[in-house]
C-alpha cells in the first residue's frame, strides 16, 4: 500500500508515551562492547555474557530476553529486571510511490527525528539522523530551518537502522555474500554528524561491529558541512565515506548557502579533504551540490568546480533541489542540470545527477524535519 504524506501509516498516537513503560531500565541498546560489560558487571550478572548478548541484538535483532535461549533462564530473568533492548518508537510510517520510506521517529523524551530508506536494485540507503534538528541554518535545507533541540545518543543513532530493519523483516543479519536489502548507512539525515561526534563514532562502530550488524566501513559515508577541524578525526575513529556539502564554488555563495563557510571557507575545507585518508587511494570523496537556478548552475561555476576539485580524488553529486513550503530557491532546469554536469565530466571528474526520490512524502535531500522544539532554557552541548 502506498502511503501519501497527507495519509501517514500511524503508528503511535500522537502525545502517547514513547515506549508505553515508566520504570528506569537501561537500554542496552547504544553501549559499546566494554560498557555492555560493565553494565552486567554492576547488575550482578557475568561479564562473559555480553558477547551473547551482543549477538542476540545486533545479530538476530531480539527485544525480548526470553528469546535468549543459550542463556540461562534465571539470568535472563534477571536482565529482564534491570534492563530493556529499546528501539525508537515509529509515530508515523510513510511509502512513496518510488518505494522510499519514511519514519518519523520518537525517543524516550518525546523529541522526534526523521529516518529515510531509498531502495536501488542493487542495494538499499538508510539515510539517519545525528541531531534532532540542526545546529546549522543552510538557507536550501528545511531540516535548517529548525533550530537544533538536542544531539542523538549512540542508542538512538544506532536504532533508526534496527527500526529500519524491523520494518523489512531483516533479521538475523544477511551473511557478507546474501544480498542486503538493506546494505549501506549514508549520515545525511537531520544535523550534522561532526557536531555529534563521539556519539556518531560510538554507533558506527557498533553497526560495523562482524558480531553483530556487521556492515562494511566501505558501506558508511558520513556527510558534513564542513567542520574542518573534524574531518581528520574522522578519518582516524572510523575511516569511512566522506561526503561533503559543497553546494558552491565561492566563499561569497557559500557563505550564504552554507553558513559555517564563514568559520572554515572553501580552500580550508578542501585542504582537509584532499588529506582525508579515502583521497589518497582507491576511494573517492564525494562532494554534494545542489542544482540551484541562477544561484550556483552557470557554466563558469560548472568550470570553477573541476578547478578546484581536480587536485581531489573526487566525484561530484549533482543533487536537483527539492523543494520545500517556504523555500526560497528554485531548482535549475533539466537542461541547465544536465549542461552543468557534461562540463564537469568532460572536465574529467564524475558528476552524476541524482534522481529525486520520496518527494512525494518530503523524504528527498534537503526536506527532513521534525516538530520538536528546544524547552526553554535548555541548554545544548556540542
Amino acid at each position: 500500500m502506498t502511503v501519501l504524506p497527507t495519509e501517514p501509516l500511524q503508528i503511535l498516537e500522537p502525545g502517547a508515551a514513547a515506549h508505553g513503560r515508566n520504570d528506569l531500565r537501561r537500554n542496552l541498546i547504544g553501549l559499546s562492547r566494554d560498557g555492555l560489560k560493565t553494565a552486567l558487571a554492576e547488575a550482578g550478572l557475568e561479564p562473559f555474557r555480553a558477547a551473547q548478548i551482543w549477538q542476540w541484538i545486533y545479530w538476530h535483532g531480539v527485544t525480548d530476553f526470553g528469546r535468549m535461549t543459550n542463556i540461562a533462564k534465571k539470568a535472563r530473568d534477571r536482565l529482564a529486571d534491570q534492563f530493556v533492548i529499546e528501539r525508537p518508537a515509529i509515530v508515523t510510517e510513510q511509502r512513496s510511490v518510488d518505494g522510499t520510506r519514511k519514519w518519523l521517529l520518537r525517543f524516550p523524551d518525546g523529541n522526534e527525528a526523521e529516518t529515510v530508506n531509498i531502495p536501488e536494485t542493487d542495494r538499499g540507503s538508510v539515510c539517519v539522523s545525528s541531531q534532532v534538528g540542526c545546529t546549522l541554518t543552510c538557507t536550501f535545507c528545511h531540516t535548517g530551518t529548525q533550530p537544533l533541540v538536542r544531539n542523538l545518543t549512540p542508542d538512538e543513532i544506532v536504532g533508526q537502522f534496527m527500526v529500519a530493519r524491523d520494518s523489512y523483516g531483516e533479521w538475523p543479519t544477511p551473511t557478507a555474500d546474501a544480498q542486503r536489502m538493506l546494505s549501506n548507512i549514508v549520515m545525511m539525515g537531520m544535523g550534522e554528524p561532526l557536531y555529534n561526534f563521539d556519539n556518531v563514532v560510538t554507533a558506527l562502530k557498533i553497526v560495523m561491529d562482524d558480531q553483530g550488524i556487521a556492515l562494511s566501513r566501505r558501506r558508511i559515508t558520513l556527510s558534513t558541512s564542513g567542520v574542518v577541524p573534524m574531518i581528520p578525526k574522522v578519518g582516524e575513529a572510523l575511516d569511512v565515506n566522506l561526503a561533503v556539502s559543497l553546494h558552491a564554488v565561492s566563499d561569497e555563495v557559500r557563505d550564504t548557502l552554507v553558513p559555517i563557510n564563514r568559520k572554515w571557507p572553501i580552500a580550508e575545507l578542501l585542504k582537509a579533504c584532499a588529506d582525508y585518508p579515502g583521497a589518497r587511494n582507491s576511494r573517492r570523496i564525494t562532494f554534494e551540490y545542489a542544482m540551484l537556478k541562477g544561484v550556483n548552475d552557470s557554466d563558469a561555476d560548472a568550470r570553477e568546480l573541476v578547478r578546484i576539485l581536480k587536485p581531489i580524488h573526487a566525484k561530484v553529486n549533482l543533487i536537483p533541489f527539492n523543494p520545500w513550503p517556504g523555500a526560497p530557491y528554485e531548482c535549475s532546469s533539466n537542461n541547465r542540470i544536465h549542461r552543468f554536469a557534461e562540463i564537469v565530466n568532460d572536465g574529467g571528474l564524475s558528476a552524476p545527477v541524482r534522481t529525486p526520490r520520496g518527494r512525494d512524502i518530503s523524504a528527498a535531500c534537503g526536506q527532513l524535519k521534525s516538530a520538536s522544539l528546544r524547552q526553554r532554557g535548555e541548554k545544548v552541548a556540542l
